[in-house]
């Protein structure tokens, strides 16, 4: 009885140990079979929607489970392209910029129903409500009835005291009362971020979100390898072939040494410019998903992710730079952004309930579009979610 006890005791680690190298087996061998279902099926979607490149990150259990690239980041050289190929993600770009603004927030250095006139250090009112105050949270929800027709990349179009044309920035609607997506919020709010800080806008990104998360990326290129930037193409329907983009990487070295803290801001893009590869923004997305924590404390409170990612209106399904949808996966509720700029179509979308997110960018595709989304974008999000976590 004695014997067998002590082969009981000593037996049952092994046997444990066994089970759980036979699970961990069998776990890696069915994460096997999906990717190569999933790369025939993204294999497929390119054929038939004109593909130059893609990179897709899948998140299970706000884990990264799964990441590949398709395709080429440069034709002409006939470089492949990687899971560290880098890409300027476009209108993503602005929930970093909203998140920023979260943790300033949290540190009581302004507020979001702060007059934004205040914060940018000029008149920011909508001529036909001149009474109605335009706040931050006005500004990061595109509510503020601030429009994009006299252009994004100077803050003195809205300027009253540089543009003679000002009042063309505004719509017709009251602010905090309609909406409209408007490039020009968030530039703004890039000047108040350094206004706040005294630190430039790309810095304040690197040092208080994308370091802390170990991410490699930024809104600066000449800060970047820009060996691992995707060329971004444009396809020609009439010539039957991919066009890159002269513009998508613009470095603006001269304009940044003479930079401006707060005035000048736009030439880091805030709204549309930040450069990082489909796994960083995985990492991104994750901290999102999870109500902003990660592995090292929190970029921003349970209480901040959770007013970025509520809806101020049924019309929009907007929050504060991520938005709610449903139109993407059928019976799957998400939430996220997509970005759209010289060819590139990005989408970061999860579920913080189900704990599964998707990330997908392509840097070149013939452009269609299903229930709002990009073809590639919304097929690549299906193929994907049903062989991974449907």
């Amino acid at each position: 009885e004695v014997y067998s006890m002590l082969m009981k005791k000593l037996l049952l680690p092994l046997l444990c140990l066994l089970q759980f190298s036979i699970t961990a087996h069998t776990q890696a061998v069915s994460l096997v079979a999906q990717a190569v279902k999933a790369e025939e099926g993204i294999k497929q979607i390119m054929e038939e929607e004109k593909v130059a490149g893609i990179s897709v990150a899948v998140v299970k259990n706000n884990k990264i489970i799964y990441t590949h690239s398709f395709g080429m980041q440069d034709i002409e050289k006939g470089i492949p392209l990687t899971d560290k190929s880098i890409f300027r993600i476009a209108s993503i770009s602005k929930s970093f910029t909203a998140t920023s603004i979260m943790q300033l927030v949290e540190a009581k250095k302004l507020s979001l129903d702060d007059d934004f006139s205040d914060l940018v250090g000029f008149k920011v009112r909508n001529p036909k409500f001149p009474n109605t105050k335009i706040t931050l949270r006005m500004i990061l929800s595109h509510t503020s009835s601030v429009n994009d027709s006299e252009g994004y990349f100077s803050l003195d179009v809205i300027n009253p005291a540089k543009n003679p044309n000002w009042e063309k920035c505004y719509d017709n609607y009251e602010p905090g009362k309609g909406y409209a997506y408007c490039n020009l919020n968030f530039n703004m709010t890039g000047a108040v971020i350094e206004k706040i800080t005294g630190e430039r806008f790309d810095q304040y990104v690197k040092h208080h979100i994308l370091d802390p998360l170990g991410i490699e990326g930024g809104y600066c290129i000449d800060s970047l390898d820009k060996s691992k930037f995707a060329t971004i193409y444009e396809y020609s329907k009439e010539a039957s072939k991919f066009i890159p983009s002269p513009d998508a990487y613009a470095p603006r070295s001269e304009e940044i040494k003479n930079h401006v803290l707060g005035q000048t801001t736009p030439i880091f893009s805030p709204t549309g410019g930040m450069k990082i590869s489909a796994t960083g923004l995985a990492k991104y997305m994750i901290m999102h998903a999870r109500n902003g924590a990660y592995d090292g404390g929190n970029i921003i409170s349970k209480n901040s992710s959770i007013q970025m990612q509520t809806k101020l209106s049924n019309e929009s399904n907007y929050g504060l730079a991520l938005r709610i949808t449903d139109k993407l996966i059928t019976g799957e509720t998400m939430c996220g952004h997509t970005g759209s700029a010289y060819g590139l179509y990005s989408a970061m979308f999860f579920n913080v309930e189900k704990k599964f997110g998707i990330v997908v960018i392509t840097n070149g595709c013939a452009v269609t579009y299903d229930a709002g989304f990009n073809t590639v974008i919304k097929k690549t999000f299906n193929a994907l979610h049903d062989v991974f976590i449907k």
